[in-house]
C-alpha cells in the first residue's frame, strides 16, 4: 500500500511540472513606473481583473487607465517563455555576422598589404614605400638595399624623378649623364641582382603583358617631371658608366645603342616580370654583371628615356650597406 501510495505521488508530479513550467507570471506596469507581478489577468471594461503572485494568487482589480499598455506588452512579451532564449541566439547571429565582416575586412586588409609588401626571400619582404629596391646578400645573409636616383643636377633622391630626353639613333660624343662621385654609395655583393620597382597603377593604366619594347625615334624633348611611383609601361636596361676623378658617366652613345640590335659591352639587357598585385616590378639583368659601376636607367617609351638614373657598383669584397632591411626571424 505504500509502496503504491509512493507511485501515486511521483505520478502526480511529472503530471504537475508541465503545468508549473508553463505558468509563467506576467507584469502589470502601472503609470506611476511601479508594477504588479500577476500570474494572469483580464480586461473587464474598464477595470482590469488579475491575480497577484505576491498574495496568494486572490482575484483583485484596478482601473485600466492606469496600467502603462505599452510598456506592459513589452515586457511580456520579452518574457515569453523562448523569448530570452529566441534574443540570445539573435545576439549571438548578429555577433557572428559582424565577426564575419570584420574577418573579410582583415582578410582584403592582409590582400592587400601582400600585394604592397610581396616576399622576395624567407622572412623578408618588401617596404610600403615607393622606389627602386635592390635585392643583395652580404656574408649569406639576403638584404634588401634603397637605390638612390642620381643627376648631375639632381644630387640624391629618394622617390621617382624623371628627367625626361629623346633617344638619338645617330648618338654623338655629349655626356648626357654625370653622376658625382668615382664610386656609388650603394655597393652590391651578388652579380646578378634582383631589382625591384614600384609601380603606379591604376584602372585607367593596366599593366600590359609585354611593355618592354624599345625603338630609337622621335623628336628631342627634354622636361622634368616628378612622380611617386614608376610606370610599368617603362622598361629598364643596366648601362655601365664610365669613371673618372670623382665623377661617373653615361655617354649619349649608349643611350642611342638601346634601340639597336648590335651588342653593346656597356648595356646589359634585363627581363622584367609584375609581381602579383600589380604593385611591385622585378628587374633582372640577363647576365651576370662584372665588378664595376653601373645605373638602372629607365626608357619611358619608344622615343625616350629617363635621364635621372639608379646607380650601383658591383663589389663583392665591399663593406656591408647601411640602412638595409634583413629577415625577420619567427618567433619560436
Amino acid at each position: 500500500m505504500k509502496r503504491l501510495a509512493s507511485i501515486l505521488i511521483v505520478v502526480l508530479a511529472f503530471s504537475i511540472l508541465p503545468g508549473l513550467a508553463q505558468n509563467t507570471n506576467k507584469r502589470l506596469i502601472l503609470k506611476d513606473g511601479s508594477y504588479q507581478v500577476v500570474s494572469q489577468y483580464q480586461v473587464v471594461g474598464d477595470r482590469v481583473r488579475y491575480k497577484s503572485a505576491e498574495r496568494g494568487g486572490e482575484w483583485e482589480e484596478i482601473p485600466s487607465n492606469l496600467i502603462d499598455w505599452p510598456a506592459t506588452d513589452k515586457w511580456n512579451k520579452e518574457h515569453e517563455p523562448g523569448a530570452l532564449a529566441a534574443a540570445e541566439a539573435a545576439r549571438e547571429k548578429a555577433e557572428q555576422n559582424d565577426a564575419a565582416e570584420v574577418d573579410e575586412e582583415e582578410a582584403a586588409e592582409r590582400s592587400a598589404e601582400r600585394a604592397r609588401m610581396p616576399v622576395v626571400s624567407p622572412g623578408l619582404r618588401l617596404p610600403d614605400e615607393s622606389g627602386v629596391w635592390v635585392l643583395d646578400n652580404f656574408h649569406g645573409t639576403p638584404e634588401l638595399v634603397r637605390l638612390p636616383q642620381s643627376n648631375g643636377d639632381l644630387n640624391k633622391d629618394l622617390g621617382h624623378n624623371v628627367l625626361k630626353a629623346a633617344i638619338n639613333p645617330m648618338g654623338g660624343s655629349k655626356q648626357l649623364i654625370q653622376i658625382d662621385g668615382e664610386h656609388a654609395k650603394v655597393q652590391l655583393h651578388v652579380n646578378q641582382p634582383e631589382l625591384y620597382v614600384s609601380l603606379d597603377v591604376n584602372d585607367d593604366n593596366q599593366v600590359p603583358d609585354d611593355a618592354l619594347k624599345v625603338d630609337t625615334h622621335g623628336a628631342s624633348s627634354k622636361e622634368r617631371d616628378k612622380n611617386n611611383y614608376s610606370s610599368p609601361t617603362s622598361h629598364y636596361v643596366i648601362v655601365r658608366v664610365q669613371q673618372h676623378r670623382n665623377l661617373r658617366v653615361v655617354a649619349a652613345m649608349n643611350i642611342s645603342m638601346l634601340g639597336k640590335v648590335s651588342h653593346s659591352e656597356n648595356i646589359v639587357e634585363t627581363t622584367s616580370q609584375i609581381m602579383p598585385g600589380g604593385h611591385w616590378m622585378k628587374v633582372v639583368p640577363k647576365e651576370p654583371l662584372s665588378f664595376g659601376e653601373y645605373a638602372l636607367m629607365e626608357v619611358l617609351t619608344q622615343q625616350e628615356v629617363n635621364l635621372d638614373v639608379w646607380d650601383f657598383g658591383v663589389d663583392p669584397p665591399s663593406p656591408e650597406n647601411k640602412n638595409v632591411l634583413t629577415p625577420i626571424q619567427p618567433v619560436r
